[in-house]
């Protein structure tokens, strides 16, 4: 099963941290990652710039509305995702405790939804056939 793993942290913990403290932090991710690739785990991941460099579409009154940043009012902000390949839920946390990243945030593990994720690959695939047929 597929579990994505939303990873929250507050920057400003992070603006208190010494750059080397930092890229500590970043080395530990990295190699508690390479242990999930190398059991099979580690479908993929994406590390997301600070909140304030965001934009939040929202459709109100008939028409799209771009705002700057999200509208959540907390310290902790969504600050990476990564695809996770586990048996169940529960083995999904077992290996999520255990990343180093918890340190700086929490994370949220969503079971991927598969019967719409099989849709989006069948119309990836049709796409593909037509633009090169």
């Amino acid at each position: 099963m597929k579990f994505i793993c939303l990873g929250y942290a507050d920057h400003n913990q992070f603006r208190s941290m010494s750059e080397q403290e930092i890229q500590q932090t970043l080395n530990d991710c990295f190699a508690y990652d390479d242990v999930l690739r190398s059991g099979g785990h580690f479908v993929g991941g994406e590390a997301l710039e600070d909140a304030g460099q965001a934009i939040t579409l929202r459709f109100r009154d008939g028409k799209v509305q771009a705002t700057d940043g999200p509208y959540a009012e907390t310290k902790e902000q969504l600050g990476g995702i990564l695809i996770l390949e586990a048996e169940s839920m529960e083995h999904a946390v077992e290996l999520m405790s255990k990343h180093p990243g918890v340190r700086v945030g929490p994370f949220e593990i969503r079971p991927a939804d598969e019967q719409v994720n099989a849709m989006v690959e069948q119309r990836e695939q049709q796409f593909q056939a037509r633009q090169s047929g």
